[in-house]
């Protein structure tokens, strides 16, 4: 039987039974009065934790085949209230456009050098973007990047002509976005220390931005379970409309 920590268990009472999923502005404060549940020191079994602003997360189970090419989704977004994380960002470029892409905060740039750099095992970064004249080179980096999905792609939004912007929409947080084996969807959607109107905010435009990219070739309910948990949280059902 796994072992459920003190705090788990607190935030189990907090959690209490759900029977059915709740509408979101409940089940967002549920989840933000679970990822504030705390121990204190001299609680007897409780180990003192440092006091952390957990990332609130959203799954989306999805009436998708993900083994048909055409029913994947993939892609990237910007949540209109942003979430709470600023990222590492490298820029594969040169000259004019190196200097831009610093300029908006990349990390590094470079072409040679950057992909000499990851193959002795450098990765220290977030997201990856390319300017699209140098992918003949940067696709050696296939075999390195693409497991951990730091390969840059124009699906994702990190292959573009406009390199500069998409530096500063990765730094500030933009996401990429795909579905697993099984069908789900996960983002981050917020931190525990966003009010409950910025989450919703972020979680409706996420949700929407997923129903309107609905594949043509999915058949039947779309967007099947959705559920929002903290990062270290039990998890709450949501109903969305």
């Amino acid at each position: 039987m796994p072992h459920e920590s003190v705090r788990y268990r607190k935030q189990m009472e907090v959690r209490g039974e759900i029977d059915s999923p709740l509408p979101l502005k409940d089940a967002v404060e549920k989840v933000k009065a679970m990822a504030d549940v705390t121990i204190p020191r001299s609680y007897k079994g409780a180990r003192q934790r440092n006091k952390v602003d957990p990332t609130i997360e959203m799954v989306m189970h999805l009436g998708i085949d993900p083994k048909q090419a055409d029913q994947a989704l993939r892609g990237s977004f910007v949540f209109p209230k942003g979430i709470g994380k600023l990222k590492k960002v490298i820029a594969f470029c040169e000259g004019d456009l190196a200097a831009a892409a610093q300029a908006a905060g990349a990390f590094e740039t470079g072409v040679e050098s950057l992909i000499d750099k990851i193959n002795k095992g450098w990765m220290d970064f977030d997201v990856a973007v390319a300017h699209p004249s140098v992918m003949g080179k940067v696709g050696r980096l296939g075999k390195t990047l693409g497991p951990t999905g730091k390969m840059p792609s124009p699906k994702s939004g990190t292959v573009t002509q406009d390199v500069a912007t998409a530096v500063r929409e990765f730094s500030a947080g933009k996401i990429e976005f795909r579905n697993d084996t099984g069908g789900n969807i996960h983002v981050p959607v917020g931190k525990a220390s966003f009010s409950v109107e910025d989450l919703q905010a972020n979680i409706e435009a996420f949700y929407n931005h997923v129903v309107k990219s609905r594949p043509a070739s999915a058949k039947g309910q779309f967007i099947k379970q959705i559920c929002l948990s903290g990062a270290m949280t039990p998890s709450v059902p949501v109903t969305m409309g």
